[in-house]
C-alpha cells in the first residue's frame, strides 16, 4: 500500500453492499443521513453484465462461476477439531460469495423464507417441551435470539414487499388455510404477488405427499409472478420460467436482487449516498475510550490506505467477513471453546442437508422450465412441527422438490447409479433421464456446538498481511441423527412418487468439509441475544461493546433454521435500520440494557 488519506466524515458507513447493505443504505439515506457504502467487488448490474442475451450462459456462470468472488479473495482455513491444524480452502466449496456489488443477492436462487417461530426460541422451547437434558446434552450450545417471530414479522413483511415475493399464505393473521404452509408463523397480509405455477415435478410430489397425509405447498419465491411495483417505486417484470436463476443474474428483471429492487431507488439522484467499489475494509477504528468507533480503514483499488470517518458503522458483509472484521478490530471478546466464554466467533453453524435423487420412466418433467426457488415443500418434519420425544435429536428439515433448471452441463451428472460415464451407454441414459430426473432435497436445521467457532488463524495471512479466518467445526450428533431421519422420510416419499430408481444422500454422515458445497448457508459468529455474556450484538444487531457498531447479516443467527437465510437477513437489516433512524440517531447510545 502507498499513501494514506482521509475522506470527509459521514453519518454512516456501510461495509458490504449486498442485500443487507443496500437495504440499510436505502433506509438510512432516506432518513437524511449521509451514507457511504464500501464494497470489495466491482460495480455490477443486470445491464450490461447479464442482459437476456448473456444471462443463459451455463458455461460462463454456472460452470466457471464468473459472478462469484475468486477463492483467493474469500479464503479461510478449516479444521474439524481443536487438535487438528487448519489448512486453507483452495476452491469455492461452501464459500460462494458474490464477486461484485449486490453480493450473493445478485445470483441467488430466490427461495424467500421466513424462519419458524420455534427457531427464534429454540432453547426455551426445547426445555419447555423436552426438558433441560435435551437442551444441554454436553455438545449443543443452544440459546434464544432475544427476539420473537412476532416482533420481526413487520420487517419480514416489508422485505417481502420490497422483493415482490410470490407465494400463498398458509397462516393469515392466525387463520390457517389449505393453500399455503399451515406450519408457518402468522402473517399480517398476503404475499405481494401470487404463487408461481405448479410444474410437473411439483405435481408428482404434491399428489404423493397429500396421499401420505402430509401438507405440500408452493415454496415462496423471489421471482414476481406478475408485473409489480415495489414500495421503493421500482418496477419488476413477471417471471418467464427460463430456469436461469441460481448462479445467474436475471435479464428479465423478475428475480429480486439488490440491483433489481433497491439500487434504482437508492442511486437515482440521491445526494445522501455514495458508493465506493473495489475497496477492501481492513479494520474498524476504535475510539480512545474503547466504547465506540470513529470510522473504518480500507485499501482502495490503487493500493492506497484510506480512512473513512463516520458516526455509525454498519458491518453488512458476508457472515464470515463480518466476524473477521470484528476480530481484527478488537470489537467484543473472542470466543474460547474450552470455557464457552467470549462472544465473537461463537455458535458457527451450517445447513444440514440430506435427500434423494429420483429417476422416473416415460414421463415429461420438462426440467428446462422453472425458476430458482420454485418447488413444493412439506414442513411436517421441519423445526419442532412433530413430536421429538422418542427421537435423539431436535429440529428437522423442509423436504422439498425443485423445478428450477435443466442446465445440460450440470445435469449430465444426474444419472442413476451404474450408468456409464461416457460412450453410447452414457448418451442413451442421458437422452432418457434428462427428461425424467428429480430431487428431494432436505434443507435442515443446524444446531450450534460448543466447539464450533471462528477465530483468526495463527499462521496464514491474506494479501494485506492480515490473518485469515479459521473455522473449527463438525456436524453435531444431533444434526447427524436429524439428517438420517429426514433422509429416510425422503426415501418413503420418493417411492410413493413412483420413482423407478433413487439414490439417497446425507452430507452429514461424513466429517464436515468446506470443499463440498452441500450449501453455502453459513451462520453465526456474531450472534444476537439478550445477554451480553453469550451474544455479540443485541436484538437490534448493535454491538454490546461499541454502541455505534451494528453487525448485520447471518452472522447474527444463533442457530440455523430449515430454510434459506436471505429473508431473515433482510428482515433483521430493516429492523436494525428502523432502530438507528427512529432511536439511535436522536440519542446515540445502547438501545438495550444487558
Amino acid at each position: 500500500m502507498t499513501t494514506r488519506r482521509t475522506n470527509p466524515k459521514v453519518d454512516a458507513v456501510i461495509v458490504g453492499f449486498g442485500w443487507a447493505g443496500s437495504l440499510m443504505a436505502a433506509e438510512l439515506s432516506r432518513a437524511n443521513m449521509n451514507v457511504v457504502a464500501i464494497d470489495r467487488g466491482p460495480w455490477r448490474d443486470t445491464f450490461p453484465d447479464t442482459p437476456l442475451t448473456a444471462d443463459p450462459d451455463e458455461l460462463r456462470w454456472k460452470t466457471r462461476r464468473e459472478l462469484l468472488a475468486p477463492p483467493h479473495d474469500t479464503t479461510l482455513t478449516m479444521r474439524n477439531t481443536l487438535d487438528q491444524t487448519a489448512v486453507p480452502q483452495r476452491d469455492f466449496g461452501i464459500s460462494e460469495l458474490g464477486g461484485g456489488v449486490g453480493g450473493q443477492g445478485f445470483q441467488w436462487a430466490g427461495m424467500a423464507w421466513r424462519f419458524n417461530p420455534w427457531d427464534f426460541r429454540v432453547r426455551s422451547e426445547t426445555i419447555q417441551r423436552y426438558g433441560m437434558a435435551r437442551a444441554e446434552d454436553g455438545e449443543l450450545q443452544l440459546q434464544d435470539w432475544g427476539i420473537t417471530y412476532a416482533e420481526l414479522e413487520p420487517d419480514y413483511d416489508r422485505w417481502e414487499q420490497i422483493a415482490g415475493v410470490a407465494g400463498q399464505a398458509g397462516n393469515l393473521r392466525g387463520k390457517l388455510t389449505s393453500r399455503g404452509n399451515p406450519f408457518e408463523g402468522p402473517r399480517s397480509r398476503e404475499y405481494p404477488t401470487p404463487k408461481l405455477k405448479t410444474l410437473r415435478m411439483m405435481e408428482i410430489f404434491n399428489k404423493a405427499t397429500s396421499e401420505m397425509g402430509l401438507h405440500p405447498f408452493t415454496i415462496p419465491c423471489a421471482n414476481v409472478s406478475q408485473a409489480y411495483v415495489n414500495p421503493l417505486g421500482v418496477t419488476m417484470a413477471p417471471c418467464t420460467y427460463c430456469g436461469f436463476c441460481s448462479s445467474y443474474g436475471c435479464g428479465n428483471y423478475s428475480k429480486a436482487s439488490p440491483q433489481t429492487c433497491v439500487f434504482p431507488a437508492l442511486l437515482n439522484n440521491n445526494p445522501n449516498f455514495r458508493l465506493i467499489t473495489n475497496a477492501c475494509v481492513t479494520r474498524v477504528n476504535k475510539a480512545a475510550d474503547g466504547k465506540s468507533v470513529t470510522g473504518v480503514t480500507y485499501i482502495d483499488q490503487n493500493g492506497s490506505e484510506v480512512l473513512q470517518p463516520a458516526d455509525i458503522i454498519c458491518l453488512t458483509a458476508f457472515q464470515m467477513e463480518n466476524v473477521r472484521l470484528m476480530l481484527l478490530s478488537g470489537i467484543g471478546k473472542p470466543y474460547d471453546p474450552l470455557t464457552s466464554e467470549g462472544v465473537v466467533g461463537r455458535n458457527f453453524s451450517f445447513q444440514t442437508v440430506s435427500g434423494a435423487d429420483l429417476w422416473f420412466e416415460e414421463d415429461h418433467i420438462n426440467p428446462f422450465i422453472g425458476a430458482g426457488g420454485l418447488g413444493s415443500q412439506i414442513d411436517d418434519y421441519n423445526s419442532d412441527n412433530f413430536d421429538h420425544s422418542s427421537l435423539d435429536f431436535i429440529g428437522g428439515a423442509g423436504i422439498l422438490t425443485l423445478s428450477r433448471d435443466g442446465t445440460p452441463i450440470a445435469n449430465a451428472n444426474k444419472l442413476p447409479p451404474g450408468t456409464p460415464r461416457w460412450g453410447s451407454g452414457f448418451k442413451r441414459a442421458y437422452s432418457n433421464y434428462y427428461q425424467n430426473y428429480g430431487v428431494l432435497f432436505n434443507q435442515g436445521t443446524s444446531m450450534p456446538i460448543k466447539r464450533g467457532y471462528l477465530d483468526l488463524d495463527p499462521t496464514y495471512k491474506d494479501p494485506f498481511g492480515l490473518p485469515l479466518l479459521r473455522l473449527t467445526y463438525d456436524y453435531a450428533r444431533n444434526d447427524r441423527a436429524m439428517a438420517t431421519f429426514t433422509m429416510n422420510r425422503a426415501i418413503q416419499i420418493g417411492k410413493r412418487m413412483g420413482a423407478s430408481q433413487f439414490s439417497a444422500f446425507n452430507f452429514a454422515e461424513k466429517p464436515f468439509t468446506t470443499a463440498i458445497g452441500a450449501s453455502n448457508h453459513t451462520i453465526g459468529g456474531a450472534v444476537m441475544g439478550a445477554d451480553p455474556t453469550s451474544s455479540a450484538v443485541n436484538s437490534y444487531l448493535q454491538s454490546w461493546d461499541c454502541h455505534n457498531v451494528f453487525v448485520v447479516g447471518a452472522s447474527a443467527f444463533p442457530n440455523n433454521g430449515g430454510y434459506n437465510p436471505t429473508g431473515t437477513v433482510g428482515a433483521l437489516a430493516l429492523r436494525a435500520a428502523r432502530a438507528i433512524c427512529g432511536n439511535y440517531a436522536r440519542k446515540p447510545g445502547a438501545l438495550q440494557k444487558g
